[in-house]
């Protein structure tokens, strides 16, 4: 069963795609706006003679920081990891780094330079771009 949400400019949505219906960009990922917005609608919707225990009520509040704080960690990780693959590549400059062509050869040359344009660091070798991934070898310029 899904639940519709009123956003915030009146459109109708479901709480599974966190944003308004046919909206660009919606994600199917549970987020902290759609935990809020389901117990609001559990808090909304829950019978007077009945009310949601408090036990549960706290529970879901500490699933929810939880949630936050991992995902904020991942984030971090990510970052993190981002930046020590672009030390990685600006410290290869200079040195002499090997990697296979399209053709399975192994070409080696001297890495001239660095680029961090796309989503993997690339090296300039012999005036090829080689993703920091395809490298095979490095060892120090004779």
């Amino acid at each position: 069963m899904t639940i519709a949400a009123t956003s915030n400019n009146g459109a109708s949505a479901s709480l599974y795609t966190s944003g308004t219906a046919g909206a660009k960009g919606a994600s199917n990922q549970m987020d902290s706006q759609m935990f809020l917005q389901l117990l609001v609608t559990q808090l909304k919707t829950q019978s007077p003679n009945s009310p949601m225990d408090s036990n549960a009520l706290i529970t879901q509040t500490s699933q929810l920081a939880s949630m936050q704080a991992l995902s904020t960690l991942s984030d971090t990780q990510s970052s993190n990891f981002a930046l020590q693959q672009r030390q990685s590549a600006s410290q290869l400059i200079g040195l002499t780094a090997s990697y296979l062509d399209t053709d399975g050869t192994t070409q080696t040359g001297k890495v001239t330079g660095a680029s961090f344009g796309s989503t993997t660091p690339t090296v300039t070798i012999g005036g090829v771009a080689v993703a920091l991934s395809s490298l095979t070898a490095v060892g120090q310029t004779a």
